[in-house]
């Protein structure tokens, strides 16, 4: 790089635009596959599979994350919480812990890094292979095919996965604190009824919705945009795991700060 390159900071631009020029390649993609869910034939035997894979082969991971999740987090506010004899409040804690934050959030990340790498290097080795050029050499639109049942079932089923991970969380917790704590079951569960209401249920689901799609999209498209072979849908692949947790959290961010204008008084305990 020469002198001149070095002291014009026009020449810098391109490299610092190119996060917000991927963000807007992203975000046309995912509208063009979007836009493609009511366009014949529907496939309704490729979208069961794709949810199957989603959904239903995520579940373990999710209900083992969870589990343990609210022990743990049981166990370290029951720590906190004897030092001021509140006891009453783990229970309410966790739950309100969990539905907020814990459960969308980590439920998002665990999938992104089963569901997404898998996807991601499913369609990266079919662009490779020319099997995606194949499509459009028979009048086979691949976004159609290819990506638009993914994108919806990743939409369709984080907010389903994270409500397990919301029941499977609440137990493990309960579990800990009344087992393991000797809290009293009645204890455990008097804050939980008066804290957690419908709008926190629906937080949780927005959430997953929208961790669901960032993921089915991110995936989607480094998949569908990867090159360089064996080595570059590896890159793809990596990338995926990466950018989708860091969209995953930067949008929980962006949402929790929404949700607390919308409905201020949930923005502390009744």
């Amino acid at each position: 790089m020469t002198m001149a390159q070095t002291m014009n900071p026009v020449l810098k631009w391109p490299r610092l635009l190119r996060p917000f020029e991927t963000v807007g390649a992203v975000t046309l993609f995912t509208l063009s596959a979007l836009s493609k869910v009511p366009r014949r034939p529907f496939r309704v035997a490729l979208m069961t599979q794709i949810l199957d894979f989603v959904g239903v082969g995520s579940l373990g991971i999710v209900l083992l994350t969870g589990v343990f999740t609210g022990a743990v987090f049981a166990i370290q506010t029951a720590v906190a919480f004897e030092l001021f004899n509140a006891k009453s409040l783990i229970g309410g804690t966790v739950a309100i812990s969990l539905v907020r934050e814990l459960a969308p959030s980590l439920t998002a990340l665990m999938v992104a890094g089963r569901v997404g790498s898998a996807m991601t290097t499913e369609l990266g080795t079919m662009r490779v292979t020319e099997q995606i050029d194949a499509l459009e050499t028979m009048a086979v639109d691949p976004v159609h095919y290819l990506v638009t049942p993914r994108v919806v079932a990743c939409t369709l089923m984080v907010p389903l996965l994270a409500m397990c991970f919301n029941a499977v969380g609440l137990f493990g917790a309960y579990v800990a604190a009344t087992q393991v704590l000797g809290i009293d079951r009645g204890e455990f569960f008097s804050r939980i009824w008066v804290w957690i209401d419908g709008t926190d249920i629906a937080c949780t689901l927005v959430k997953g919705t929208f961790f669901g799609l960032i993921i089915g999209a991110i995936s989607c498209y480094r998949g569908f945009h990867a090159a360089g072979g064996s080595r570059g849908v590896g890159l793809a692949t990596t990338g995926t795991v990466v950018t989708a947790s860091a969209a995953v959290l930067i949008m929980d961010y962006v949402i929790t700060s929404v949700w607390l204008v919308i409905f201020p008084s949930r923005g502390g305990l009744a």
